[in-house]
Parts: C-alpha cells; structure tokens; sequence
C-alpha cells in the first residue's frame, strides 16, 4: 500500500511538472501567434512569461521570438517610412534595439551542445539574415538619438553597427560586411558620442579597441585623434600615469603630429625637467619645422629660464626668420633684452668702479634699446587684431618700463613714455 502511494505521488508530480513545461510552451506558440496578428503588446507579454520561467528561458526559440516581436515593430515602421506614411521613429529604432540582445542571446544558447555533445542551431541562419539585413539602420538609430541628445543611447547604437561584423555567427562570412570608410567613421561616432555622454570609461575602452584594429582611412578623423582622444580620457579620469604613456606612445607612433611632443613638453616643463623638455622641442622642431613660431619660442623661453640669453636670442629669432609677425617670439626677444638689461643695471649698483660703471651702463642702453621695435610692433600686432585689453595693457607696461628706464639714461622717451601712460591712465 505504502508502495502505490510512493508511485502514485511520483506520478502526480510528472504530471504537474509535464503541465507546466507544457503551459510554458504553450505560452511560447501564443506568443508566436500574437506575433503573427501584430499584436505585439500581448507577444511581449506572453514572451516575457516564457523568458522567466527555468524551463523555457534556456530555449533558444524564447530569445529568437523576443528578437522577432522588436525586429516586427521595426519592421511595421520602416515599411510606413519606405510607404511615405507617418512614422514613428522612435518606435522604429526602439524595436530594432529591442531586437538585438534577444538575437544574440538566442543564438549563443542554440550553441551550446546537447547530451551527446551535439550542437544544433536552428536559429543562428535566420538571425544572421536578420543582423545582416538590419546592420546599416543602426547608424540611422545612432544619429536619431544623437540628434535627441541621448549620447549614450547613440553610442549604443553606432557600438553595435561596429559589433555586428565581429560577431561569431559571422566568422566565416566575413565578406557579408563592407569595412569600409563609412564603417571606421561611426567607431568614431560611437567613441565620440560615449565621451559626450560622459561615459569615460567606456570610451576608454573602445578608443582601445579601435587602436587595436586596422585603421581605415577616412574624412572624419586621422589615427592619430584615437591616440589624442585616449590621453584626454586619461586626464579626464585622473590618470596621470597612463596620460603619460599614451602621450609617449603618439609621440613615437605620429611624430609629424602637434598634439604630442608638445603636450610631453608641457608636462616635463611642469615637472621641472627641462633638458627632457629641451630633448623633445628639438624633436618636435626637426619634425615640423613649419611651427618655428610656437615651438623654437618655447625653446628660446627655456633657454632664457637657463640663463641662456644667447642661445634663447638665436631661437627666437629663427622663429622670426619664418615668420615675422611671430607675436610669441616678438614678446619673448623684446624680454629676453630686458631681463639682461636689468641683470646689468643690478650689477652696476654693486661695483664702485666708476669705468666699470660707465660701460654697464651703455650696454645697458644697448639691451633695451634693442628690445623696442619687438615690443614695438608686438604692441601694434595687437592693437591691429583687437587683442584683449589685458594683453594691449601688458604691452604698454613693458613699453613704459622700457621708455622710462630709457630716459633715465640719457636717452630721451620722454614723448613716448608721456603717450603710453596716458594710455594707462598713469598721468
């Protein structure tokens, strides 16, 4: 007796466990069926009973329907669209995004093997076709949502049109994609519009895959603003030490670019180590030596902060040679003079010898009169362009100590520095 409820109860218990596998597959052939009607609200509901439930959510036909009732709604307004009807865009796009997780998720449990070992995939066929077809509106998502200002949604959507031709079901269809320009264009797009989103980290990550792929050239960026855009991530997230390695790593990779040498000088100047920076700018000069202007006046700026007056002088006027209208190197010569003039002035107060003195004192002179058609035409360059008053303003300051120190030595400015304090305002 005891016996026969033993295998009575077993038996209820295959019954009922046989219903519930069987009301799950129910729920998935209605789900099939609404989906049919295009009675998607009731698909998604029947789909999701199936999707939660541990006897249907490992069954690749769950996930390849959820795909089909995002890629119908896609469908339904793209047809309306190619039709010349009202659509809705967002329901277009949300449903192919919709689409596209389910798919793959379908398709990685279709490949996972059976008892004997097997692996049978009945889906992955018709969800490639899908992908393949649906592949270049995943730009169209990206630019709608980047036109809606949802960075991070557009970025999911230009993510994965540079996902899909990687992807395992297209391993050996690889010719089924063009890799082309407009593809390396929208990994920029994504990568672009992560940093907009502020998704840093993410961007990060991607700028690192795209430097890791073959570049393709294109008319939207070079591959050097990979690099460029991996070391302003690191800055942005606080690492110094990688912002660091990449600036080395551009350097080496792109040294006809201006964004890296430059960059690497900039922080050996921060840090103090300047025959590190002096090592570079030589670099960077003999690299592009059409940028005489910028970088052989901050060489010259260095040497100066060496006490190397003549060598800066040498710099600075090579950059004058290229360009004579060269403000950065107008400003900085026109100093150089006068830091030595005022050196000299210094030394004079300290000697007693009154030859000694005299001397000093023209060659002070000299200095500063050497200084003035620099400063001069600096200060007319900028008056010229409308520069803002705080740089006009610097100029007068140091024409007047100039004029001033002038008159003092015999050397009549007493118009000219008359002229420049009005325009100060001093008098």
């Amino acid at each position: 007796m005891n016996m026969m409820r033993k295998i009575l109860f077993l038996t209820m218990i295959a019954v009922f466990s046989a219903g519930s596998i069987f009301a799950q597959k129910s729920a998935i052939r209605d789900a099939k069926r609404s989906l049919g009607r295009d009675d998607l609200k009731e698909a998604r509901a029947l789909i999701k009973q199936a999707t939660e439930n541990k006897e249907t959510s490992t069954d690749p036909e769950t996930w390849k329907i959820m795909g089909d009732i995002g890629n119908k709604a896609f469908d339904n307004e793209r047809t309306k669209t190619m039709l010349g009807q009202n659509a809705n865009d967002k329901a277009m796009y949300d449903g192919l995004m919709e689409s596209y997780m389910p798919y793959l998720k379908a398709d990685s449990l279709a490949e996972l093997p059976d008892e004997k070992g097997r692996v049978r995939n009945k889906v992955r066929k018709d969800i490639a076709s899908i992908l393949r077809a649906n592949h270049p509106f995943f730009i169209n998502g990206g630019v709608y949502y980047n036109e809606q200002n949802n960075f991070s949604k557009a970025a999911d959507f230009f993510e994965i049109y540079w996902d899909i031709p990687t992807l395992p079901m297209f391993e050996s269809e690889k010719e089924s994609f063009v890799i082309d320009s407009t593809y390396q264009t929208i990994k920029y797009y994504a990568i672009i519009t992560a940093i907009q989103a502020k998704e840093h980290d993410r961007a990060l990550k991607m700028l690192e895959r795209a430097a890791n792929e073959p570049f393709i050239e294109n008319s939207a960026y070079q591959e050097s603003d990979i690099y460029e855009l991996m070391a302003s991530e690191y800055i942005n997230l606080g690492d110094s030490a990688k912002y660091l390695e990449t600036l080395h790593l551009g350097a080496d990779k792109f040294p006809q670019s201006k964004y890296f040498i430059p960059n690497l000088v900039n922080v050996f100047i921060r840090d103090g180590k300047t025959d590190e920076a002096l090592a570079y700018l030589d670099q960077a000069i003999a690299n592009d030596p059409s940028n005489a202007c910028d970088l052989n006046s901050v060489k010259g700026a260095l040497l100066t902060e060496q006490g190397d007056f003549t060598g800066a002088e040498a710099e600075y006027n090579k950059a004058l040679v290229q360009d004579e209208n060269c403000e950065r190197a107008l400003e900085a010569l026109a100093v150089n003079f006068i830091l030595q003039a005022q050196n000299l002035k210094e030394e004079t107060m300290t000697i007693s010898d009154r030859q000694k003195q005299l001397q000093y004192d023209k060659e002070t002179v000299v200095l500063y009169q050497k200084s003035l058609p620099h400063l001069e035409k600096y200060r007319d360059l900028l008056v010229e362009r409308s520069a803002d008053d705080s740089e006009i303003q610097s100029a007068l300051l140091k024409l007047r100590n100039v004029y001033y120190n002038l008159s003092n030595m015999g050397v009549d400015k007493s118009k000219e520095l008359e002229a420049i304090e009005s325009q100060l305002d001093l008098n």
